[in-house]
């Protein structure tokens, strides 16, 4: 169970990567921020030392040709593929299969050099299933770049360019931040490369309910479509937040921006860099702003005294979570953590985003209106403290094909992965032998020997690692098997 749940759902829209838009945006010293009264700020500095480190980046996801089953009739009533009803893998009319062309996708979003040697971060959503990606420098030197490492609840993803000696930007610390402070959004909007804009600090700690963990940087700095993974800058040139997302009815900047500050993007980077994968920190239960929480109950008409009124309503408690163990129930209110006040979710999952699995902080909450203070050891979503790592296709020590022609046609089905070798290792355990064909994995079709590793990747870092495989035993007879990923 996660550690949080969002209060209210608002519509917000994420910047695509350019050209779609998804549904989902030895240093001199700086001068200061407002000098002379009834000036305008200077922004020149922080233009000056952010437009450098900013780089634009191309998408391309190339042409796939995908396979794809069909009614050989097209009023056939249904498609069976276990063949729970005699008949495997046809509809009434039957089932061919066809090749259709997927067409070339290319986008752009926008990127920050954070090291000399090459590492950049940006959003997820700019570079999710790219197939090549390209990094154009504010000098207009073009680099290939790969992806390190990708974070989707946070989305934020790290990517790497073979160079020396690149431009970066100072990375400054968010929590300083204060609503009405001057920034900049640095970007390539509409792939319009270089582009800084101005506003204030419109909000701090805003939740959309557009990713898993956020606590967003509101500003009125126009951020549009090809912002997305760009820089939130401060005065002082220092980076202080990626640019992700706009609110819009049309996908066109009216107002609303948002970015995702530097305390979730430096815990992010650090376990990309030293884990290849985000290791996240689980409270264990779920919850609201306590205000959102007592508006809907006197919104029923129900009375209502928790003792306070700012902080995070606690609906529910995993009872194997780091909360049920420091003896938190639904009904009490989070209100400080580590002696800082928290009034609302958003704030929350900022702090928790910079803990690690198996760090101890020190909790407040209100029970039945008295206030209590305890310490709790954070867990991972797998209900302990260890290290989660993605497991690869070795950790089910077989070897795999897609079934032939001759497979299909045995077993009347038209896809599958055949078990060609089977050794130590999970599948073994789990009396899964050579011959067996796998078909569906924890209810995902299973056609590829790529859909198989996604399978196990996905699982092994869930809250619940096993495979659920769905397939045929060499004599033809359907067979299930729970597979364990722990080692």
């Amino acid at each position: 169970m996660n550690y949080f749940i969002s209060g209210l759902c608002v519509c917000s829209l994420a910047l695509s990567a350019g050209a779609f838009i998804q549904a989902n945006a030895a240093q001199p010293s700086a001068p200061a921020a407002a000098v002379i009264a009834g000036q305008p700020v200077d922004l020149t500095y922080a233009a000056e030392k952010a437009l450098p480190a900013v780089v634009h980046i191309k998408y391309v996801q190339n042409s796939k040709t995908r396979t794809v089953e069909v009614d050989s009739n097209p009023f056939g009533d249904f498609f069976d593929p276990f063949g729970f009803f005699g008949n495997p893998g046809q509809g009434q009319g039957g089932r061919r299969q066809q090749q259709v062309q997927t067409p070339k996708k290319e986008a752009a979003g926008s990127g920050v050099i954070i090291s000399a040697d090459g590492y950049i971060v940006t959003n997820n959503h700019v570079v999710e299933g790219a197939d090549e990606l390209t990094v154009t420098l504010n000098d207009n030197r073009e680099f290939s770049a790969n992806i390190i490492g990708t974070d989707k609840n946070t989305d934020l993803a790290l990517i790497k360019i073979n160079g020396k000696d690149l431009p970066t930007l100072t990375i400054g610390d968010s929590d300083n931040l204060r609503v009405g402070e001057w920034v900049l959004a640095v970007g390539n909007p509409f792939s319009l490369n270089s582009t800084v804009t101005a506003g204030i600090v419109s909000a701090k700690a805003r939740s959309l309910g557009a990713n898993g963990v956020e606590s967003f940087i509101q500003t009125d700095a126009a951020i549009n479509a090809g912002n997305s993974g760009g820089a939130l800058v401060n005065t002082k040139g220092e980076l202080v937040g990626i640019n992700a997302m706009l609110y819009s009815q049309t996908g066109s900047y009216s107002g609303y921006g948002f970015a995702i500050p530097t305390t979730i993007m430096n815990k992010v980077v650090a376990d990309i860099k030293k884990y290849g994968q985000v290791q996240r920190a689980m409270l264990g239960i779920a919850g609201m702003d306590a205000h959102k929480w007592i508006d809907a109950q006197k919104a029923q008409d129900k009375e209502v005294d928790l003792g306070v009124n700012e902080g995070v309503y606690v609906d529910k408690v995993d009872p194997d979570g780091a909360g049920s163990d420091a003896g938190l129930e639904s009904g009490d209110v989070i209100t400080a953590v580590d002696g800082k006040k928290v009034t609302k979710m958003a704030e929350l999952q900022e702090f928790m985003a910079t803990k690690h699995p198996g760090d101890k902080i020190s909790i407040t909450y209100v029970h039945k209106k008295k206030s209590h203070t305890t310490t709790i050891t954070l867990k991972n979503e797998q209900g302990n403290t260890k290290v989660v790592k993605q497991a690869d296709l070795d950790i089910l020590g077989a070897n795999f094909r897609e079934i032939t022609d001759e497979k299909k046609q045995q077993y009347n089905i038209s896809y599958g992965l055949e078990v060609i070798k089977v050794g130590k290792g999970a599948l073994a355990n789990a009396g899964i032998s050579k011959g067996f064909i796998i078909q569906r994995v924890n209810n995902e079709t299973v056609k590829t020997i790529e859909d198989l590793q996604k399978c196990v990747k996905d699982a092994s870092t869930s809250k619940d690692p096993v495979l659920y495989i769905q397939g045929i035993f060499p004599s033809g007879k359907k067979g299930y098997a729970a597979v364990e990923l722990t080692e």
